[in-house]
C-alpha cells in the first residue's frame, strides 16, 4: 500500500508533518479535544494549554515506529530508545493512550491509518537495540524461573533502594486512608499478613519468595516467630541475612536460595505466606504450586496467598482469537523487558486450584486501589532519583521502569488487574481451620479472651 502523492512543491519535511497530524488526528481526535499535549520534533504544539503531560515526537519516523507492528510492544520500545518522550504525569498519558488500542483493532481504523504511516520515514534513527535472548529451557522450570527471578530482581539492590520505602517491600502496601507515608503503609501491610495468619509465639513461618526479608523480621521481631524464607535471588537473600543480623532476630530467621518445590517432603510448618510470588508459577503448574504448599503445612495451618490477578474477559477471548492474545502476551513489553514468564491468572482459577490440591477457602480481600496507591509512590521517588538512575544503569533501564510502574497503577485504577490475599486453611482432622469467628483482630479492635480458634 502506497502513501497518498502530494504536490512535488510540498517539501519532504512538511509532508511528514501533515501526514503525521493527520495520523495522531484519527487516533486521538482533533488537538482541542485531547486530555494530553504533542509536541512534533521541529517543535510545534498541538493540544490544550498547559497539558499535565506531554507527548514527544522526537523524529519523523517516531509514530510509524511506534505503531508499526501494533503491539504495546512496539509501542513501549519506542519510548525506551528514544523515538518520543513523554513529559509530566505519565499515568495520565498512558490513561489517555488506552483507547488506541480499541482503534487499532478497527480495520475501518487501519485502512486509512496505515498509508499515513508509511508515509513517515523508515529510516531517520538507528534500529532498535536487539533484545535479550529468551531464557532457555522449559516455561516454568526451576532452572528457567531462577533465571527469570534473577533477570527482574539482580538488577541491584542500590537500584531498589533508592525508590522502594526503608524495609524495602516490593509488594503493595496498605493505606488505612490513603494520606500515610508509604513507610508506615508498608509497614501496616506486614502487620495484616501476620494478623490475618494469626501468628503465635513458637510457630514456625514459611515466607515463600522472601525478597529482601521485611516480613520474616516483621513476623520475628513482633509474633515471636520462627521463619524460614526462601527466595532465587541471591541479591535479595544478602540483604535479607544482613538485616536480620541489624534487627537482631539472626537466630529465629535464615534465608535459603530455594525454590519451592525443593523443601524437603517431611518438612512442616505452622503457617506459610507467599506475598508477589504467585505471579511467576504460571497456569500449568499452578495445582502443583498449591499442593506442594498443603504438603508443607501442618493440619490446621493457614497459607495467606498474595498476588495480582487479571481481571475481566481478554477482548480477543470474547472474539475468538485466543491464538492471538497468547501470541501478544508472550511479546508483551512486560515480557520482554520486565517479568519474563510472569502470567496472571484470574483469582476465580487461583482458588479453584487451591481448593483442589485441599485447601478451604477462609478470607479474600482485593487490594487494588492500594497497589494503584503504591505505584504512584514508586514513580514519584524513581522520577526524583532519575540523575542517579541513568548514571549507575543508564537511561533504558530508568525509562522500562518508569513506564513499567506507571502503566501498572493505570491499569489498578481501571481495574484491569486487581491484587488479592487470599487466606486457606488446611482443616485438621476434626475439621478446625485455625481461625477466630470473627475478623476484629485482623482489623486491630480489641478481642475479648473468648475469641478462641475454631
Amino acid at each position: 500500500m502506497s502513501a497518498p502523492a502530494w504536490p512535488l512543491a510540498v517539501a519532504s519535511g512538511q509532508r511528514h508533518l501533515l501526514l503525521a497530524r493527520q495520523a495522531l488526528r484519527l487516533l486521538f481526535g482533533p488537538p482541542e479535544r485531547r486530555s494530553f499535549g504533542v509536541r512534533l520534533w521541529n517543535g510545534q504544539q498541538d493540544g490544550p494549554h498547559h497539558p499535565a503531560v506531554t507527548l514527544v515526537l522526537r523524529r519523523a519516523g517516531a509514530l510509524r515506529r511506534m505503531l508499526l507492528p501494533p503491539s504495546d510492544l512496539s509501542m513501549a520500545e519506542g519510548y525506551l530508545f528514544g523515538d518520543f518522550d513523554i513529559e509530566g504525569d505519565i499515568e495520565a498519558l498512558l490513561a489517555g493512550l488506552v483507547p488506541l488500542a480499541a482503534r487499532l483493532l478497527s480495520p475501518a481504523v487501519w485502512v486509512r491509518l496505515l498509508p499515513l504511516l508509511l508515509g513517515l520515514p523508515a529510516d531517520d534513527a538507528p534500529p532498535h537495540p536487539t533484545r535479550a535472548a529468551a531464557h532457555e529451557g522449559e516455561t516454568h522450570s526451576e532452572e528457567r524461573d531462577a533465571s527469570s527471578i534473577r533477570y527482574h530482581y539482580d538488577v541491584g539492590n542500590n537500584f531498589y533502594a533508592l525508590w522502594l520505602d526503608r524495609q524495602m517491600v516490593y509488594s503493595c502496601a496498605y493505606f488505612e486512608t490513603g494520606q500515610e507515608t508509604l513507610e508506615v503503609a508498608q509497614e501496616a501491610k506486614l502487620e495484616r499478613i501476620c494478623r490475618k495468619l494469626r501468628l503465635q509465639a513458637g510457630e514456625h513461618l514459611l515466607d515463600i519468595g522472601s525478597g529482601w526479608g521485611a516480613l520474616a523480621i516483621h513476623a520475628a521481631r513482633h509474633h515471636g516467630v520462627r521463619v524460614t524464607g526462601i527466595t532465587l535471588s541471591p541479591a535479595q537473600a544478602e540483604v535479607a541475612r544482613r538485616r536480620a543480623q541489624e534487627a537482631g532476630v539472626e537466630g529465629r530467621v535464615s534465608f535459603l536460595l530455594r525454590d519451592y518445590r525443593e523443601l524437603p517432603q517431611g518438612q512442616l510448618f505452622d503457617k506459610v505466606a507467599s506475598v508477589g510470588m504467585v505471579e511467576h508459577v504460571g497456569r500449568t503448574r499452578l495445582p502443583g504450586y498449591f499442593a506442594q504448599v498443603h504438603r508443607l503445612l501442618k493440619p490446621g495451618g493457614l497459607f495467606l496467598n498474595h498476588g495480582i490477578v487479571a481481571a475481566g474477559t481478554p477482548g480477543f477471548v470474547r472474539w475468538g482469537f485466543g491464538l492471538v492474545e497468547r501470541y501478544l502476551n508472550a511479546h508483551s513489553f512486560i515480557q520482554e523487558y520486565v517479568f519474563p514468564d510472569g502470567d496472571l491468572r484470574r483469582v476465580s482459577e487461583t482458588l479453584g486450584r487451591a481448593e483442589e490440591a485441599g485447601f478451604e477457602t477462609r478470607d479474600v480481600e482485593n487490594l487494588r486501589e492500594h497497589y494503584a496507591l503504591t505505584l504512584r509512590e514508586w514513580v514519584r521517588r524513581l522520577e526524583a532519583h532519575r540523575a542517579e538512575i541513568v548514571a549507575a544503569q543508564g537511561e533504558v533501564t530508568y525509562r522500562i521502569w518508569r513506564l513499567y510502574m506507571a502503566g501498572s497503577a493505570g491499569s489498578f485504577v481501571a481495574g484491569r488487574i486487581g491484587v488479592v490475599q487470599s487466606l486457606l486453611a488446611k482443616p485438621a482432622a476434626d475439621g478446625r481451620a485455625g481461625v477466630p469467628l470473627g475478623r476484629a483482630d485482623i482489623e486491630g479492635q480489641p478481642v475479648g479472651p473468648s475469641a478462641a480458634l475454631y
